[in-house]
């Protein structure tokens, strides 16, 4: 078998970022902090970065266009000056598409992370960073995700799904549904479009009215709804690596003091802390590492993946919430955070990713 490490030349690493979705300004600061990993240390030896840059209309732009994006941290608008003149569609490509060895997507959200762009780059026949067209798929389906998580037996919190058409429905159905809802499952609840990122259309209910408008608004981004149970629980999180005989990293926990983990949370300084590592038994520490190691296969995962957990201290439970096959990726989140804790650091863990790559290859 050829050793891939011991190849001399450099390798061009395709470093896809931006993307056509709510997550594009985080794709950027993820991309920002691997092109960074991947000039550092020994790694500027072995690879040349080509940024490809994505943007939100779905257009490509080549190396000049996104590394400037790079540097700014900062979307393009459609009417920047720096499109002047670029007339290509969202089939066609730079040309320097052709010269990328590897790609590293770091698009987050729909569009990026849900098989749509893992089956192009597949079709590209080139290797590429992270979870294929299934594995992706159903990590960014949250009722697909559940499903599979149910089939090999891994604890979860009470769930209803739901149709855009039955909250879309005549005055007989609606009502009949959240008479369901709040039989099945009680108050508070979660109300979740299946198929976006970053907490993103989430709500949490406490009563008929707060149900009522939830339903209406997660309809409007995406035609299955999912409904989850409240629990009491800390939220906890473990990190995957590696391909058919993945690996665990340590346990980290995320506190917060805001009502739960919405998109303004997670994303705004110093509204969340991440403590790394948990302060857990060595028990359940070892039981959330084996189900997220059990949740990264179940779905067929590749090469990255965060799985969250919530963990019921007073009946010492783990109940899984849900997988991530393309967490964020800047120097402060908790992916590389939690691999940095276990040994890792953040320009070897790129390195590894990409080496998983063409090793599934």
């Amino acid at each position: 078998m050829e050793n891939w490490t011991v190849n001399m030349s450099k390798q061009t690493i395709g470093l896809l970022f931006g993307g056509c979705s709510g997550e594009h300004e985080v794709s950027i600061s993820s991309a920002r902090a691997i092109a960074k990993a991947l000039t550092a240390e020994k790694n500027q030896t072995k690879y040349t970065v080509l940024p490809i840059y994505i943007h939100k209309d779905g257009r490509w732009y080549g190396s000049e266009i996104a590394q400037q994006v790079l540097q700014s941290g900062t979307s393009l608008q459609t009417t920047d000056s720096l499109l002047s003149g670029q007339s290509q569609q969202c089939w066609q490509f730079p040309d320097e598409v052709a010269d990328v060895d590897i790609w590293f997507p770091i698009l987050h959200g729909p569009n990026g992370e849900d098989g749509t762009v893992q089956g192009l780059l597949k079709l590209m026949q080139v290797p590429f960073v992270g979870s294929g067209v299934l594995g992706s798929a159903i990590g960014m389906d949250k009722i697909a995700m559940k499903q599979v998580f149910a089939q090999v037996g891994l604890p979860q919190v009470q769930y209803v799904t739901v149709r855009r058409s039955q909250i879309w429905s005549n005055s007989c159905i609606y009502p009949t549904l959240c008479d369901e809802i709040e039989a099945t499952l009680g108050y508070p609840c979660f109300v979740k479009p299946a198929n976006l990122g970053s907490s993103v259309g989430i709500s949490k209910v406490r009563n008929r009215a707060q149900l009522e408008a939830a339903l209406d608004s997660a309809a409007s981004y995406d035609r299955r709804i999912i409904v989850e149970a409240g629990v009491v629980a800390r939220e906890v999180e473990c990190a995957v690596l590696g391909n058919d005989q993945p690996k665990a990293s340590i346990v980290g926990e995320i506190t917060y003091q805001s009502d739960f983990y919405d998109y303004a949370t997670k994303y705004t300084q110093g509204k969340a802390d991440l403590i790394i590592p948990a302060a857990l038994p060595d028990a359940i520490a070892e039981k959330i590492r084996d189900m997220a190691v059990q949740a990264f296969l179940a779905v067929d995962g590749a090469g990255l993946a965060r799985v969250d957990f919530f963990y019921i201290e007073a009946a010492q439970t783990v109940l899984i919430n849900e997988i991530n096959t393309l967490p964020g990726f800047t120097a402060t989140s908790m992916y590389p955070q939690l691999w940095a804790a276990s040994g890792i650091s953040f320009p070897d863990l790129v390195d590894q990713l990409i080496q998983l790559a063409l090793e599934r290859e």
